[in-house]
């Protein structure tokens, strides 16, 4: 499979994720047993067409076409703005789902701050606003070896809206698992391979031991190998983290991995959009149900933002 691939299967992954999650989003674990996601729907929650998707994928289309122009967060801060204020890569030309800490950052980015300093950084900002967008820089990282500068971008572009270490250290797990998913067609040899690298980073950096503490689960034991019952859709960072690894580690299709995600109910948008982008960058978009990519609202102005942004990647 080629990069061009895996690229496409990656974000078109988080899209697809993204609105099949859409109209369940906070329903309880418990509701979607009772009436679990199966394929592509309209209205719920939000009550949006089908295919619509949400600040997930809009945020994560805004990254990408930042990183068209050169690496700068100022200018991927301007497209932030332009998404929160002028609808910018929105599905049907308003935002109907924007995180606190989201919005409070680019609040600040307005008022002209460095970009970098904008996102929450107290405790209470931990959710999974910065996880949920993250993927493009895995691609714009992946010939990077140096990774203390592998970290530092992760940091600063989760930091534009969240700059907790919490939520930094779950996007810098999520971006060097994804970059070992790149090398090897392995999963659980991509995990061990991971954690030997982010542990090894971990014991050289002056980050708070309780912090790291917060992956345990994670970086020292086996994720996958939790009891589902111990596995949250929610909103916090960690959890989501959790539950996108343990989905899509614990199930052999696209398909199976982000149903998997929605049916932990609660955040069922986002949690199927991280989910989704490691699922789709695994297999490659050519394993991504071709209906539910065909669904998606503006699915060919998708294509051509991943055209572009893979022919800059590439170069």
């Amino acid at each position: 499979m080629n990069i061009s691939d895996k690229i496409k299967g990656g974000i078109i992954g988080v899209a697809v994720g993204d609105a099949l999650g859409v109209p369940f989003e906070f329903l309880t674990k418990e509701q979607m047993q009772d009436n679990p996601a199966t394929n592509m729907v309209g209205y719920g929650s939000h009550h949006q067409p089908l295919g619509t998707w949400s600040d997930d994928s809009s945020l994560t289309f805004c990254l990408m076409e930042g990183l068209l122009e050169g690496y700068n967060t100022k200018t991927i801060a301007n497209k932030f703005i332009d998404w929160c204020d002028h609808n910018y890569w929105t599905p049907h030309g308003d935002v109907f789902d924007i995180g606190v800490t989201t919005r409070q950052a680019i609040f600040y980015m307005k008022q002209g701050h460095t970009p970098e300093i904008c996102g929450g950084m107290d405790e209470y900002s931990n959710g999974n606003g910065s996880l949920m967008r993250i993927l493009p820089i895995v691609f714009y990282l992946q010939n990077e070896n140096d990774i203390q500068k592998r970290f530092q971008i992760t940091k600063d572009i989760s930091s534009l809206t969240h700059a907790h270490i919490r939520a930094v250290l779950a996007c810098f797990i999520y971006v060097e698992y994804c970059l070992e998913l790149l090398k090897k067609t392995d999963k659980i040899k991509a995990y061990k391979a991971m954690q030997l690298t982010v542990n090894e980073f971990l014991e050289t950096s002056d980050i708070n031991t309780k912090e790291i503490n917060f992956y345990y689960s994670i970086l020292q034991e086996d994720i996958y190998k939790t009891d589902k019952e111990r596995i949250s859709g929610s909103g916090y960072v960690v959890n989501s983290l959790k539950a996108s690894l343990w989905c899509f580690i614990n199930t052999t299709t696209y398909k199976e991995a982000v149903l998997t995600a929605i049916n932990l109910g609660q955040d069922t948008d986002t949690t199927a959009a991280i989910t989704g982008g490691l699922a789709g960058l695994y297999y490659g978009n050519h394993k991504i149900p071709k209906k539910w990519k065909h669904q998606l609202v503006n699915y060919e102005k998708i294509e051509d933002l991943i055209a572009r942004f893979t022919k800059i990647i590439q170069s």
